[in-house]
């Protein structure tokens, strides 16, 4: 129970990676708090399955649904994982400023404002981790939006890396590979899919927990001198 006694905001933890994360906290003691966009029966489901986590609606296109999500954490935090995104598939020649925006908000301005928010709240050597993508360097097409706004979270995190280090506190990026989710499956065409284990050193694709075990170690204690990094939880993809 490494992470006995401390409170976490996870975004994005009805399904997928998120879900997986929000699972992984609890297990190692957190108090977890984690947001839901459609899919309520599921995000009650798992916080009955848990106990103590608590699901909140939070839709990231609407920045101001984050005084709902901090609201259920009035005492404090110590860990706030940014996991929730889209992928559209919008090739360049087809993109529109709608498509822009959209994207930028829900992938980068509100875990930007939710990481402000954060350190208002959040004690000392606490954990801050953003759920980025190997499409920051590898390039996919149709995946351009993604991978900016992708690339934006990690930069950010870097810079507040050296800005609350005084604090104690860490704050680094994951990019999974190719993992085995409905976005996933949703952006990408089944044969891109099924190449996928021969590009990869461990030979499959990722599965949730994969990332989220990552995500574990970099909250936890053994962690603590480990900031500014993004970990390229792939598998061995494209190596």
């Amino acid at each position: 129970m490494t992470l006995s006694g401390k409170t976490a905001i996870v975004t994005g933890g009805s399904r997928g990676i998120g879900r997986a994360i929000v699972r992984r906290l609890a297990r190692d003691g957190a108090r977890v708090v984690f947001s839901y966009r459609e899919n309520r029966a599921a995000a009650e489901a798992l916080a009955a399955e848990l106990g103590a986590a608590t699901a909140v609606r939070a839709d990231q296109a609407d920045v101001s649904s984050l005084d709902n999500l901090f609201a259920a954490v009035p005492d404090g935090l110590d860990i706030l994982v940014s996991n929730a995104a889209i992928n559209p598939r919008v090739p360049v020649a087809d993109m529109t400023g709608d498509d822009f925006d959209r994207v930028m908000t829900v992938n980068v301005k509100y875990p930007l404002l939710a990481m402000r928010r954060a350190v208002d709240i959040m004690r000392d050597h606490g954990r801050i981790v953003g759920i980025s993508t190997l499409n920051t360097v590898v390039p996919a097409p149709g995946h351009s939006l993604y991978g900016a706004s992708k690339a934006a979270l990690e930069h950010v995190a870097a810079v507040a890396a050296r800005e609350l280090g005084s604090r104690g506190i860490t704050v680094n990026t994951v990019s999974p590979g190719a993992t085995d989710t409905d976005m996933l499956r949703d952006s990408n065409p089944p044969e891109a899919l099924r190449r996928v284990p021969e590009l990869t050193a461990l030979g499959r694709l990722g599965r949730p927990e994969d990332i989220a075990d990552v995500v574990a170690f970099l909250v936890g204690p053994d962690a603590r001198w480990i900031t500014g990094q993004n970990v390229r939880a792939t598998g061995g993809l494209m190596l």
